[in-house]
C-alpha cells in the first residue's frame, strides 16, 4: 500500500466515524429519544449499538487493512456493521446520515466483484432501516439507488486502473530514459576509453604516445564518472552546466577531436536563445551519438556540427564524410533508435541522409513553442 492509498483509507474512516458523530450530536439536539417522540438525548441501547458500530468497525476493519480486499473475513464484518445500522435507524432515524460512511466499506473492504454485491447489500440495508421495503414501489426505488451506486463502484474502479496503468506507462517511459542515458554516457565513454588504451598498447614501446593515451583515457574516465553521477542525479549534462548550449557543443566536439584524432567544428547560426533543460540534453546527446557513429563506423577526416536558432525550431547538423551507409537498411544499433526516441520526447523530428562512400548527414528538429 503506497502513501496516498494509505492516506484515502484513513480518510474513509475518519468518514465513517465522522458519520456515527454527527449521528449522535443530531440525535442530541432535535433527536426523538427511545421512539416516545420527546426531545431527549439517545437512550442508553442507541448509544450503546452506536458504540458497538463504531468499536466493531476499529477493531476488526481499520486496525487489519491487511485483510482489506479479502472476502472472508470482511465480508462478514461487513454483513455486522449492516444489520448494526438497520438497529440503530430503526431506534432513531437521526442517525440516517451514517449511511454516507457506510457506502463506501463496500468497495474498501471486498475484492471486485464481491465489492458491487456488497453496495447493493448495503443499499437493501437502508432501505430496510428507513421502512422502505413496505412501499409497494420499493423494488423500483432499490433497483435504482443499487444502479448508482454500482456505476459509481465501476467509475472509481476505472479510474483506479487507469492511474495504475499511468503509473505502469510511466515506468517504463523511465526505464526507456535511463537505457538512454547509459548509452548516451556510459557506453559511449567505456568506448572511447578501450579506444584510448587499445592506441596505447599499438603506440608501445613508444613512451610518449603511450602516455598521451594513457592520459586521455583517464580524462574520458573522469568525465564518464562525472555523467555517471550526474545522470543518476536527474541533473542535466555536465558540459550543459554553467555553459550556453554552443559552449557546450564545442566542449564536446574538442575532447572528441583529441580522442579520435578528427577534425571537429562547430558553428551556431541565428541568434541564440534560452532553451528548455530537456531539449538541451536532447540537442547535445544527438551530438554526442553522431560522434560516436562517425568514430566507430565512418573512418572520416572531417566532421561539422551546426547549431540553427530559427524563429519556429532549433536545428542540428552533423555531417561528416565518411565512408556512409544504406539508412534503409535496418541495422542492429540502438544509437539511431535512442536518438528518435529522445527526439519524439521533445515533439521533435530526426532525418538521415546518406549513401555509401557519400557521408552521413543527420538532423535534428525541434520546434520551439
Amino acid at each position: 500500500m503506497n502513501v496516498w492509498e494509505a492516506r484515502w483509507l484513513r480518510a474513509f474512516h475518519m468518514l465513517y466515524y465522522a458519520c456515527l458523530a454527527l449521528g449522535l450530536i443530531l440525535s442530541s439536539g432535535e433527536g426523538t429519544g427511545e421512539g416516545t417522540g420527546e426531545h431527549t438525548a439517545p437512550g442508553p441501547l442507541t448509544l450503546g449499538i452506536a458504540a458497538l458500530m463504531a468499536g466493531w468497525h476499529g477493531f476488526f476493519v481499520a486496525r487489519r487493512p491487511h485483510l482489506l480486499g479479502r472476502a472472508n473475513p470482511m465480508a462478514f464484518h461487513l454483513a455486522v456493521v449492516c444489520a448494526l445500522y438497520i438497529a440503530l435507524v430503526m431506534r432513531d432515524r437521526s442517525f440516517d446520515v451514517v449511511v454516507f460512511g457506510l457506502m463506501p466499506q463496500p468497495y474498501l473492504l471486498l475484492p471486485r466483484p464481491w465489492s458491487y454485491v456488497g453496495a447493493v447489500a448495503t443499499v437493501l440495508s437502508t432501505f430496510a432501516a428507513r421502512g422502505y421495503l413496505d412501499d409497494p414501489n420499493a423494488l423500483w426505488r432499490l433497483v435504482g439507488s443499487s444502479g448508482l451506486v454500482v456505476a459509481i463502484g465501476l467509475f472509481v474502479d476505472y479510474v483506479s486502473r487507469q492511474s495504475a496503468q499511468n503509473r505502469t506507462v510511466g515506468v517504463l517511459e523511465e526505464r526507456a530514459r535511463l537505457a538512454r542515458e547509459i548509452h548516451d554516457t556510459l557506453a559511449q565513454g567505456l568506448s572511447g576509453i578501450v579506444t584510448q588504451l587499445e592506441a596505447a598498447e599499438q603506440a608501445m614501446p613508444d613512451l610518449s604516445a603511450v602516455q598521451k593515451r594513457i592520459a586521455l583515457a583517464k580524462e574520458l574516465a573522469r568525465d564518464n564518472l562525472q555523467e555517471a553521477r550526474r545522470s543518476v542525479d536527474a541533473l542535466r549534462p555536465g558540459p550543459l552546466a554553467g555553459a550556453g548550449l554552443g559552449a557546450a557543443l564545442a566542449e564536446v566536439a574538442a575532447r572528441w577531436s583529441r580522442t579520435s584524432g578528427v577534425a571537429a567544428t562547430v558553428s551556431v547560426e541565428g541568434t541564440p536563445r534560452p532553451l528548455s533543460g530537456e531539449v538541451g540534453t536532447t540537442l547535445l546527446r544527438a551530438a554526442q551519438e553522431g560522434l560516436s557513429n562517425v568514430a566507430k563506423h565512418a573512418g572520416a577526416g572531417r566532421v561539422a556540427i551546426t547549431l540553427t536558432y530559427m524563429d519556429d525550431e532549433v536545428t542540428l547538423d552533423v555531417f561528416d564524410d565518411g565512408a556512409g551507409f544504406d539508412p534503409d537498411v535496418r541495422g542492429a544499433g540502438y544509437g539511431l533508435a535512442a536518438m528518435r526516441e529522445r527526439a519524439g520526447g521533445v515533439g521533435g523530428t530526426l532525418t538521415v541522409e546518406s549513401a555509401p562512400g557519400e557521408g552521413t548527414a543527420l538532423c535534428l528538429r525541434i520546434p520551439s513553442n
